[in-house]
């Protein structure tokens, strides 16, 4: 089977495009993502969906390559005639400020600015060149560092608006391609650098593994990823139903906290015993990391056999009786931060703080967009008030905010929530829908901006929408 069709086929078989679908390309330069261009540039008839631009982003690492890098995705944008987005950042500086890797501050720069660009081009998924060696080599990497099956699942087909279409291509398929259709593509030279735990998979162990023990060994690790991603995906879907009547969040103002069934959880299998612990701590975890070690602990409580309580990532936990009680410690306020841009259409999901965001388009009557599923009780805010791209944040010291219906001027954001009776605890978890213009669209589950109301039945709105991951309220 020649490559497009293979690549069509892993689209429909994971439903990577809807059909009538806008597509951004995300374009390093480099034979992958070449190649991904031009695939589905190929397929786009057969295929149902339209590429609606290419998306370069320019980390500022390699001095002038990365300018050359730039310079050529944006004159292969220009040859084919589609729009070009480009972005820009110095990454080792916030990396820095991050106090995390380069890699790790890169990937976060770029998909922030790739969700940005999907916006701009009204794109729906952003297709990304990840292969089949990469899929192998994400599986061995975590596997050394000792991750749960929730890490050997690997890279997804799909991840929210992110899709990988070439993932069940190998990387010399995608070579051998781009030599036959004579594509030019940037080499990086980083990607040899053997400093980085990758390349040393990719040039030292892959090679050795291939020759000494099975020359499908990149099939065989790809194929244990997708095993443990079904596995997984299935587990975690029967956690999160569970967890609904396990756990048990209480939005008291008085005194708010979470409160796990010990004897429900203890009849449970281990492994969904442990996602279901899982669950629980990260609802206060404020998006610290939760391990195995953390989880353990937690199930020693639920068994009677560790300390009475515990502390852990954000929070106390401590057995009473049949039930088992996470408390946040009380700190300083706006100690949780988090800022997350929100893709429309698409769904940002907090897992720390018990909420997922989603948005999506609707037209005036007649528009191309008109007559889309509408989520259900979705708040309509119109597309002309919102400066795009929108993104989710917590609360910041200065923040103000002018609630729909109320009149007057606007009011600190602190006293609103005082007034609505929001607990102190819960505030800072409580997510913030703004504009790019850092206007405060949506106080989530509490009011809508004054300037952001739906005066006109004709306007073309943003469908916005929340729900509580598993709990009561």
């Amino acid at each position: 089977m020649i490559l497009p069709a293979r690549v069509l086929r892993t689209i429909r078989m994971h439903g990577l495009v809807a059909p009538g679908g806008r597509v951004l390309v995300a374009l390093s330069g480099g034979a992958d993502s070449v190649t991904l261009l031009h695939v589905l540039r190929e397929l786009e008839t057969p295929g149902g969906f339209h590429v609606a631009g290419v998306a370069h982003y320019n980390h500022k690492l390699r001095a002038g390559a990365a300018d050359l890098d730039e310079q050529f995705c944006r004159e292969l944008a220009d040859k084919s005639g589609i729009p070009f987005e480009a972005g820009r950042g110095d990454v080792r500086a916030m990396a820095r400020a991050a106090r995390r890797s380069v890699e790790d501050a890169a990937r976060t720069a770029r998909y922030r600015f790739l969700e940005e660009a999907a916006d701009r081009l009204r794109a729906d998924v952003i297709a990304v060149g990840h292969s089949l060696d990469d899929q192998a080599e994400t599986f061995l990497l975590r596997l050394m560092r000792g991750a749960g099956p929730r890490g050997l699942a690997g890279i997804r087909p799909r991840a929210g608006r992110v899709v990988r279409p070439l993932l069940d291509v190998r990387r010399a398929e995608i070579r051998a391609y781009a030599a036959e259709h004579r594509l030019a593509f940037r080499d990086d030279a980083t990607n040899d650098d053997r400093n980085v735990p990758r390349n040393r998979v990719r040039h030292g162990l892959m090679p050795y593994l291939e020759r000494e023990f099975s020359p499908g060994i990149v099939e065989v690790l790809a194929r244990e990823a997708a095993i443990a991603r079904e596995d997984e995906d299935r587990l975690q879907r029967e956690a999160i139903d569970l967890a609904a009547s396990i756990v048990l969040t209480s939005n008291s103002v008085d005194n708010p906290r979470i409160e796990v069934d010990v004897v429900a959880l203890r009849s449970l299998h281990p492994a969904l015993a442990s996602r279901v612990a899982r669950e629980a701590l990260s609802r206060l975890a404020r998006g610290r990391f939760i391990g195995a070690e953390h989880i353990a602990r937690f199930l020693e409580l639920a068994a009677g056999t560790g300390d009475a309580s515990v502390s852990m990532p954000g929070q106390e936990v401590a057995r009473h009786g049949d039930r088992i009680v996470l408390k946040r410690p009380r700190g300083p306020a706006f100690a949780n931060f988090f800022q997350v841009p929100l893709s429309i259409p698409g769904e940002v999901t907090l897992s720390a703080q018990g909420w997922a965001v989603s948005a999506a388009w609707n037209g005036p009557p007649g528009s191309a967009d008109a007559g889309m599923v509408q989520p259900r009780s979705p708040l309509s805010v119109p597309v002309q008030a919102a400066a795009l791209p929108l993104a989710v944040r917590s609360r910041r010291r200065g923040d103000r905010f002018r609630p729909a219906g109320l009149g007057g001027h606007a009011k600190k954001l602190q006293d609103f929530l005082v007034d609505r009776k929001v607990a102190r605890e819960l505030r800072d978890a409580l997510p913030l829908v703004v504009d790019r213009d850092d206007r405060i669209v949506w106080v989530v589950g509490e009011a809508v901006g004054e300037d952001f109301r739906v005066t006109e039945p004709a306007q073309a709105v943003i469908f916005l929408k929340a729900r509580r991951l598993g709990g009561v309220g």
